[in-house]
């Protein structure tokens, strides 16, 4: 039986110049569904309409920061619809947290998989917790990290880019600190968070909103350029006969055929 849930999949608060978005959807681990995608962008479009907001927070509740597309809403569509949809909606997350012209700052503390690693890139700052741990689980599921490279690839060193696309491990705040996925990995990323939202404060609006247009150009470039090869991709890999055994082993919680 499919479970039913009521509220909101991402909460949205403001409060000292700052709005926070936390994603609140721990019966799928914050998967990328349809629901808390839509929650998520619109939270998006209301801080960066408000003048009285500086920055963005995005958080999580529960023990996984965001772990990537929702499988099981896209084992229950039709392939070829489902993947153009879930590439094009990635593709807009991922741009809009690096258009917006306001400072965004992941505080995670907890699992961070597939499309969630894009999303770490994509903000501005990344503090990351004891809890973290990371993976590009994409390969075990007979896919590659398509729409994500697009934030994902500017930030890693290229030595560790090959080493995790290629073996899907799991590693800690530590290394993503070393391989520039993070900022910084933290004891306490909540009170980093905040050291971090006092300094942002410091900075004028138009400065902020600049820096980060100054920062942020070659990546808007890139997917400018190459998001919809990238997509076409992406979506022409779903339906093939490697996608279907992965996603069935996935949520059969067993080794796809090619790893037994």
């Amino acid at each position: 039986m499919t479970e039913t849930v009521t509220g909101p999949f991402v909460r949205y608060e403001v409060a000292d110049g700052f709005a926070t978005l936390t994603l609140d959807s721990p019966h799928n681990r914050n998967a990328l569904s349809a629901k808390l995608v839509a929650e998520l962008l619109r939270g998006l479009d209301d801080a960066a309409a408000d003048d009285t907001v500086r920055g963005i927070v995005l958080a999580h509740t529960g023990n996984t920061f965001c772990a990537g597309a929702d499988l099981t809403e896209a084992s229950n569509a039709d392939p070829a619809v489902a993947a153009d949809d879930r590439t094009r909606t990635m593709i807009g997350v991922l741009r809009r947290l690096i258009a917006t012209p306001k400072p965004v700052i992941a505080q995670i503390d907890g699992n961070v998989r597939a499309g969630g690693m894009g999303i770490v890139a994509a903000c501005d700052i990344a503090v990351a917790g004891p809890a973290s741990s990371f993976a590009l689980t994409e390969v075990r599921i007979g896919l590659a990290p398509f729409m994500i490279s697009l934030t994902l690839l500017p930030r890693l060193t290229s030595r560790a880019a090959s080493r995790y696309y290629l073996t899907g491990e799991k590693f800690g705040a530590d290394v993503a600190e070393r391989i520039g996925l993070i900022t910084t990995s933290a004891a306490d990323p909540r009170a980093e968070v905040a050291r971090l939202r006092a300094e942002l404060r410091k900075g004028a609006p138009q400065g902020l909103a600049e820096s980060k247009r100054l920062v942020n150009a070659a990546m808007l470039a890139e997917f400018d350029l190459s998001a919809e090869e990238l997509a076409k991709r992406s979506a022409g890999f779903f339906g093939t006969a490697e996608v279907h055994e992965g996603m069935a082993a996935f949520l059969q919680r067993r080794p796809p055929s090619w790893a037994e």
